[in-house]
């Protein structure tokens, strides 16, 4: 197991700032989620860690020693990237044996091959041991190159993206698998992703990044519930947060003037700090009910069957928003539908920075 802290890491490419006065700590055995957009630097991240690239400004510590001086092979990290990376003429055996073979420190053929049986079992491959891995599916590719980092017994474990290329049912089976896998194994595990639904199922902690910079860290119901920004509301979530410009006057938050005006609670008036005027307001799509006796009325401007749910999408004048019902509930394009929104699950953002504006309760 590993503690990891990066300290004021900023990074930058011919110009382009990758990552900008960058800090994160990754506790003992935590399985960390780092999630964001295309982009956003998290790829840089990783590779800083592993000491593949050098920061411009700033310092990462493994284990409380500062490794800004070592190389990759000195920091023992494994890296799991997506593409795999396996040679593929040789067998899934040789796959995993081939970081325990390198001359300067070779282990005994006893050691390796107890470490090869381990991890095989480990990530479920034992009757694949003898086939070539160019004859391998997806699935079974990227098991031998998480057996691969398993056999050398890290401190750390960086995976970057792992399960992108894979389809939607395996990669729901490798989540259940990767997360169980840090279980067993009791290691610190830095998992990179672009999917928030990766991040909401398999993070211990999630580490938000945008542009470069860290915008809010937290469990993934402290990220869900209390976003600290409209950004992450609208990233984390499926479907993503409602953000409606609205206007705060005489207690009432209104979306649709005379048609789409919600009284505010004195708890809620309390938590917005006396703010009036425009702001914006967010609700999550679960926090709509849609059924006779709402209090407001809309038309259903789309439905999306999702099974057990549908997302129907409501529109008052040019407002639109998104409700979650069940999926038992009949409503069609076009018609009119009453709705209600639950005020005490309201959250409310600048217009201008996107920052969260109420006060906690």
């Amino acid at each position: 197991m590993a503690h990891v802290k990066l300290a004021g890491i900023t990074k930058t490419f011919k110009g382009h700032t990758a990552l900008e006065n960058l800090s994160l700590e990754i506790e003992d055995g935590q399985f960390f989620v780092l999630l964001g957009p295309t982009g956003a630097g998290k790829t840089t991240t990783l590779r800083l860690i592993a000491g593949l690239e050098r920061a411009d400004t700033g310092t990462i510590s493994i284990d409380h020693q500062n490794v800004d001086d070592w190389g990759a092979a000195e920091r023992d990290v494994a890296l799991v990237l997506q593409q795999y990376s396996l040679y593929p003429r040789y067998t899934v055996r040789q796959n995993l044996e081939f970081p325990l073979k390198p001359k300067a420190r070779r282990l005994p053929q006893p050691e390796i091959d107890e470490r090869v049986a381990r991890a095989a079992k480990i990530v479920r491959i034992e009757h694949l041991l003898d086939r070539k891995t160019d004859r391998l599916s997806g699935g079974e590719m990227q098991r031998v190159a998480i057996g691969r980092a398993i056999v050398r017994k890290p401190r750390i474990f960086l995976m970057d993206e792992p399960l992108s290329n894979l389809d939607a049912k395996l990669r729901e089976a490798l989540r259940a698998e990767l997360k169980d896998l840090k279980t067993r194994l009791g290691a610190t595990f830095l998992f990179v992703t672009h999917d928030q639904v990766e991040a909401m199922s398999m993070g211990d902690r999630i580490g938000i990044l945008n542009n470069g910079r860290i915008v809010q860290v937290g469990t993934p119901q402290d990220i869900y519930n209390t976003p600290n920004s409209a950004f992450v509301a609208s990233f984390v979530g499926s479907p993503a947060m409602n953000l409606v410009p609205a206007d705060i006057s005489n207690g009432h938050a209104i979306v649709v003037p005379g048609q789409f005006e919600l009284p505010l609670a004195a708890a809620m008036v309390r938590r917005l700090n006396g703010r009036t005027g425009a702001l914006t307001l967010g609700i999550r799509a679960e926090d709509i009910s849609v059924g006779a006796n709402g209090a407001y009325t809309a038309k259903v401007h789309h439905v999306e069957n999702h099974g057990v749910e549908q997302i129907v999408t409501l529109r008052i004048a040019e407002r639109s928003f998104k409700a979650a019902i069940p999926a038992n509930v009949p409503l069609q394009i076009d018609q009119s539908a009453k709705f209600d929104w639950n005020k005490d699950r309201m959250h409310a953002f600048d217009t201008q920075s996107g920052l969260s504006i109420l006060s906690q309760l």
